[in-house]
Formats: structure tokens, sequence, C-alpha cells
């Protein structure tokens, strides 16, 4: 673990770099975003059946001003400055604010997360389909599904080996494809120089309020800005000031792309809805290289988006949003963890997408519904935020009213994509926001129903039951892990573990208690010690980027106890303790079972607990997820609720 910390720390100090932040910034923030050009001016030629001068230089002022507005000020103006000690992300934003304002501010956040991911799934699809469709230009026979397919599976394959041998290239790649991007742009719109006239929003108030069909325009000028939750997503991985330069950069070659395309289209009035402007504005003799940039940029852009809901679920787990679930670290980089189930979960998702919509037409038609709720969320909490840190309520305000009206005509836009592939990405967020709810609500009623002892008052008998030479020695060291919130209570199933059933033995006492901390890298202890070295009492504060590791954290705190002379480690039995042997420690984790009971437990209290349990059958247990392995743990199953006194009364048989 400090290896580990100790390279986060190194990437920190990079991000600080502004050549090599910039550079990685490139490569992971900006990969959704950046690639957006392959399909915007399409959908927006699209969304019409006829098109004339005025309305493709309104709909590249409106991806203009969108890019402003919504990226630019919202995002790497305001969004970049609420982090959580250098994490973003929706999650770390309610971390930020969670005892700051409504107590259902959950429910934000879990909407939030659940329509993130959602998009998440599509993404790497439209993206991908999007890029080798390019090869249609060569002929109307390449198998474009199949070959996106096998792509989609590589992509997924490799997660596990992780990425960074070939994460290095990111950044160069990306790069490259941003010049591409502003050099062919620029080509074209020097052939109609009047294409400028975009930069004037007058162009784009009158394209939304001259055309009738203006809400289907809005939904597919919308996905300019699909990216924009991801880049604040990214903000621990670059740091805020190489996030903001790089945008410069960025949106200047995303500007000039489209309005090339836009250029482009104004002097080829008769294009067809099949024509892709991207992949016309490019010069034949560059078009297969064109073509194989974009092919790895999609891919960068799909490993970034994956690898950033690995990241999410992540932080989902540690705030009680999402059942424990395996997390491997292929590699030592930041930002590199795998979770198997989560990688299997997108991994179906996009294959899915990829078959029941095949054209990227179709997917655009799914696309962007779900982030446009996302956003919404975030502006929610980003206010909650901004009044905290003294912004002035008028401010604020007029923060949510601004944000809240363009983000609702983006919603009410996309809102007409229901029955044409919206419900796609609101059925997973949907099937999402349910389980987070259920999991967190569950969790909070099991807490309820758990009972507390002070530790002081458990001294005397726990204090005799290690003296009693009638009592065989359970273990040198006896570990559990105590849930209770206050450092000197303990858990009353944890007592009766000791004392009940079957009277345990021990020289050593250990009652750990877990707290996850809001900021994502803290990792620091506390003991205190009752009796004569009998009882220790270890609290944990884990940030929520941090892998739970309790055997290797444990072992650390013995080290330090038996440096600070608090804790002597050797065996009692004689035969060991004479060859100076150390005591084993065996570990009990007490499992909660939930049986309702009708007195004791409500039916919406039954309900939910009865979804918790169905849910928690895809969760991992607490030994394999505070990493305890198997070798010398004892698991006791206990009812959650112990069943009030029946009033019936058995009698004896005369």
């Amino acid at each position: 673990m400090d290896k580990r910390h100790d390279t986060i720390n190194e990437s920190k100090k990079v991000a600080k770099a502004t050549a090599m932040g910039l550079l990685v910034a490139f490569g992971i923030v900006f990969g959704d975003i950046g690639t957006s050009p392959l399909y915007v001016m399409k959908a927006i030629v699209r969304a019409t059946p006829g098109f004339d001068e005025a309305y493709i230089i309104g709909a590249v002022s409106c991806i203009i001003w969108t890019l402003t507005i919504q990226t630019t000020i919202k995002y790497v103006i305001i969004a970049l400055r609420a982090d959580n000690k250098g994490e973003g992300g929706i999650l770390a934003l309610y971390s930020l604010v969670k005892n700051k304002g409504s107590r259902w501010l959950y429910i934000v956040a879990a909407i939030g997360a659940a329509t993130l991911i959602a998009d998440g799934v599509i993404t790497p699809a439209v993206t991908v389909t999007s890029a080798i469709e390019g090869l249609k230009t060569f002929g109307s026979d390449i198998p474009v599904t199949g070959i996106v397919l096998a792509i989609i599976s590589a992509i997924f394959i490799i997660q596990g080996l992780g990425t960074a041998k070939i994460g290095k290239w990111f950044g160069p790649i990306m790069l490259v494809w941003f010049l591409s991007l502003g050099v062919f742009g620029t080509i074209n719109m020097v052939e109609y120089p009047s294409i400028l006239r975009a930069f004037n929003p007058w162009w784009a108030v009158r394209l939304l309020t001259e055309y009738p069909g203006w809400f289907v325009i809005l939904g597919a000028i919308f996905l300019c800005t699909t990216g924009a939750e991801a880049l604040y997503s990214d903000l621990g991985h670059c740091g805020r000031i190489n996030i903001s330069m790089a945008w410069g950069v960025v949106k200047v070659m995303l500007v000039l792309n489209y309005l090339g395309q836009g250029a482009w289209i104004i002097n080829h009035p008769g294009i067809g809805a099949d024509t892709n402007p991207f992949y016309s504005i490019i010069p034949h003799s560059w078009l297969v290289f064109e073509i194989a940039l974009a092919t790895l940029a999609a891919i960068i852009a799909s490993q970034a988006l994956i690898s950033g809901s690995f990241t999410i679920f992540s932080e989902a787990i540690a705030l009680m949003f999402w059942p424990w679930m395996k997390i491997k670290y292929p590699s030592l980089s930041k930002g590199q963890l795998f979770i198997p189930a989560i990688n299997i979960f997108l991994y179906i998702g996009c294959i899915l997408t990829v078959l029941v919509f095949r054209t990227s037409d179709k997917m655009e038609a799914a696309y962007g519904l779900a982030i446009t709720i996302t956003m919404l969320m975030t502006t929610v909490l980003l206010a909650i935020y901004l009044r905290h840190k003294g912004v002035p309520k008028w401010g604020v305000g007029f923060f949510i009213i601004f944000f809240g009206i363009i983000e609702g005509a983006f919603l009410f836009s996309n809102l007409f994509k229901f029955m044409h592939g919206g419900w796609y990405t609101l059925l997973i967020a949907g099937v999402l926001a349910m389980i987070i709810l259920t999991w967190r609500n569950g969790s909070i009623i099991k807490d309820t129903f758990k009972e507390y002892r002070r530790i002081d008052d458990c001294l005397g008998i726990i204090s005799d039951i290690s003296n009693d030479r009638e009592i065989p020695r359970y273990a040198s060291n006896l570990v559990y892990i105590n849930r209770s919130d206050a450092a000197d209570m303990i858990e009353s199933k944890i007592i009766y573990s000791i004392i009940n059933k079957s009277p345990k033995r021990a020289d050593h006492y250990w009652f750990i208690r877990m707290e996850f901390d809001d900021a994502p890298d803290t990792l620091d202890y506390n003991v205190k010690v009752y009796g004569d070295e009998l009882i220790y009492c270890v609290d944990i504060r884990i940030g929520y980027a941090v892998q739970p590791k309790l055997t290797v954290f444990l072992r650390q705190i013995v080290e330090d106890l038996v440096a600070e002379n608090k804790l002597n480690l050797t065996s009692r039995y004689p035969s060991l303790k004479s060859h100076g042997v150390a005591g084993e420690f065996r570990f009990v984790v007490i499992s909660r079972l939930f049986s309702a009971s009708q007195n004791a437990c409500g039916r919406k209290e039954a309900f939910v607990m009865n979804l918790h349990d169905m849910v928690g059958r895809f969760s991992r247990s607490d030994a394999t997820a505070f990493g305890l392995g198997v070798c010398n743990l004892t698991v006791e199953n206990t009812p959650l609720i112990i069943s009030p006194a029946t009033s019936v009364r058995i009698k004896k048989a005369t």
C-alpha cells in the first residue's frame, strides 16, 4: 500500500509539470468530447429534411457557444475548482456537500452517477462505430459491425492486463488527432470564410427561434458537449491547471473542425443524409490516415471512459452506494484499477448497443439523453458547494437558474429521442439507480437494528475469560470488525460471540473499526488499549479511493505497537514462548442475516431489506472485501433482528 501511495504522489507531481501534465490530459481527459466531431454535424444535417446557409451557420454558432458556456464556464472554470483533495466527479462533489445540504442529496448523487454510467455504456459503441464507418467510403460491403465488435472486444479484454505500458502513447496520439481536426477544418473553412459569422451568438438565437424543429436540432447540438462530465471526473488524474490549459488547445481545434465541416456543407447543399461531413472534408489522399487516426482516438476515448467507470464504482462502494466487489490493480500507476464484474457489465452493454442499433445514426438517437440528467444533478450539487464557499445567494440563484434553463432545454430536446433509442440508456440508468438506492437505504436500515455496548462495561468479563484456564485458548490474537459509530462502543453481537456463542479465550482481543473518509487518499489509524494489553481498539480512517486491505494494515499497526513496546506479540503457549514464536491471529466475521419480524420491521423496511439481500448475493463478503483471505477465518451467522417475545405461551400437556 505504501508503494502504491508513493506512485500516486509521483503522479500528482507529474500533474503539476506543465509539459507532461498537458500530454497526459490530451490522452485521458478529452477523448469523449474530442471524438464528437465524428458524428455531431452529421446528426445536425439529419435533424431536418432541408437546410440552408443560415441553418448551418446557426448550428455551428450553437456548437461554439455550447462549448463555451457549458464546457468552458461550467466545467473548466467552475466545476474543476470543486475538487475533493484533487479528485473530481459527481461522487467526489457529493462527498464535499453531503453534510451541508438536505439529507436527500444522496438521491441527486445516485441519479447523477447512474445516468453517467448508463451514457458511458453507449459511448464506446457510438465512437468506435462512427470511426469505422469511414471505411464505407471505400465500399458499402465492408462489414462495419463485425469490425466494431472485434475492436470493442479487444478493448475490454486488455482491461485486466492494465494499460500502463501502452498508455504513454495515448497523449501523443490524441495530440496528433486534435491537430488533424484543426488542420483539415481550417483548409475547408478558408473556402467559405463567411462561416466565421457563427461566432456571433445572434445566429444561434435565430436558429432556435425561427426553426420549428429547434428541439430536435438542439438534441443533435448537445452531442458536442457530452464529454464535459467525464472531463470533470478525470480531475484527479491530471489536475485543474493542466486540464484547463489543454482545454484551450482542444477547444480551438474542435471549433476549427466544426467551422470547416459547416463550410463544406454550405458549399455542398445537395448532400444526402448518409453523408458524414467529417470524412468529406478530408482530402482523399489522407482519408486512410484519418480513418486509422479516428479509430485510435475512438479506442483511447473508450479506454478512458472505461477506466473512469471503474473509478466511479470504486467511489460508490466506499460511499455505501454499491455492493462490495473485487477490485484489482494491474499496475502501480494512478487510476489503474480493474473491477472484473463491472468490466463484464460494460462489455455486454456495449455489445448489445452495437447489435441493437447497428449504425451510428441510430446510436446517436439513443445518445445524450441520460447525460443531460447527470449535468442537471451536477448543477444542483455545485450550487450547494458554491453557497458553502461563500458565494452570495443571488449568485448561486443565478447559477442554478442559468444552467438549469440551458440543461433543461437540452433535456427537453433529448426527450424526443426516447422512442428512438433514449429508452435504452434510461433503462440502464433506472436499474443502476435502483441498485444504488436499495443498497444505501438497506445498509442504513441494517444499522438501525444494531445494538452497542461500552467497551469499559465489557472489560471485566472479557478479562476473566482470557484468564480462565478451563476455557480452551481459541487464539492468541482474536480479531473482529467493529461497525460501531463511536470509538469506545462495540457491537453487542461481538460481545455475544465472545461470551455466549462458545466462549472464546484469547491473549489479545482486537476490535477494528474502519471509517471511510470523504477525502480520496486518506489512510491513518489510532489505537486505544484497554486492560493490560488485553483489548486493542483500532480506528482506521481510509479514503474512498483506497482499497481496504485489513490484513496488510493490521500487520503494519502491530509492527508499530511492538516497536513502541505497547504489545508483546510472543505466543503464550509454553512450547512456542520458549522459542520466541509470535502468536497467531484469527479473524471472526459476523454475518448478519435479515429475517423480518412483523413487530420489529415494517412492510416498507422489509421490502427494502429483501431487495438489499437480493443485491447482496452479487456482492463480495466482508472477508474478501476487507482482504482477509480464508486463512484463520471464521464466519458466524447471526440474525440481524431478534424477534420480540411472542404472546403465545406453550402449555404442559396434561
